[in-house]
């Protein structure tokens, strides 16, 4: 398992282009309450931005800011050498994946728009077949700690490659409970011999926090 900043971890998805539109919308009668409901309600949608460059979904975030629509695109610093100085610049960590907080009903309202008709909905691959709804959101706990652990210090997270055999091992569960990363929860792995600690979000993405004191973890 290696790290590698540029690469983000990824489960095999489709990304809903081809998604049935009451599905979206939440306009077919037949659809279940709770389904009606769920769409309704003010959910973290991962979102797939179409043919990306890094500007288009910058472009996007920006929209969204001016629209006053909760999102979150992760960022990561890159260093780079520009004759005889070495810049530093903050860069979308992710190729192509925002984080939009809005009703299903809103987001679906929103991509019909030319700004924003580039979005995908993230789909679950592994969901059955038949599922009523394959559409993936993250829980709010999961995501405001994905949140405050890639905000806290970019500089020492590291976006990991994807390995569904590493993931799939279990790992004791710890609460950071001091440093800049006090408040994370996390699994702890290990990563080219190096004990780290783990945040992934619905086997979309997954940071490594590359060093932690020991007394610095509360056994969850």
């Amino acid at each position: 398992m290696l790290l590698n900043d540029s690469a983000p971890v990824m489960r095999k998805n489709t990304y809903g282009s081809s998604l049935p539109s009451a599905i979206t919308s939440g306009s077919d009668p037949y659809l279940s309450k709770q389904l009606h409901e769920k769409m309704r309600q003010p959910l973290w949608y991962p979102m797939r931005v179409a043919y990306d460059k890094s500007d288009r979904v910058l472009k996007i975030h920006d929209y969204l800011d001016q629209k006053g629509i909760e999102n979150f695109l992760p960022m990561k610093i890159v260093h780079e050498r520009e004759d005889f100085n070495v810049m530093s610049r903050l860069v979308p960590a992710i190729p192509g994946l925002i984080f939009i907080h809005d009703t299903r009903v809103a987001i679906t309202a929103l991509k019909r728009q030319p700004a924003f008709s580039a979005m995908r909905y993230w789909t679950d691959a592994v969901a059955p077949e038949d599922a009523e709804d394959r559409i993936l959101t993250v829980p709010d706990r999961q995501m405001e700690n994905f949140i405050r652990t890639v905000t806290a210090n970019t500089d020492k997270v590291n976006y990991l490659e994807y390995n569904a055999d590493f993931f799939s091992k279990p790992g004791q569960a710890v609460r950071i409970t001091d440093g800049e990363f006090a408040g994370c929860t996390g699994i702890i792995r290990r990563i080219k011999k190096r004990r780290c600690v783990v945040v992934e979000v619905c086997g979309i993405c997954a940071v490594a926090i590359t060093f932690v004191p020991s007394d610095w973890l509360e056994l969850l």
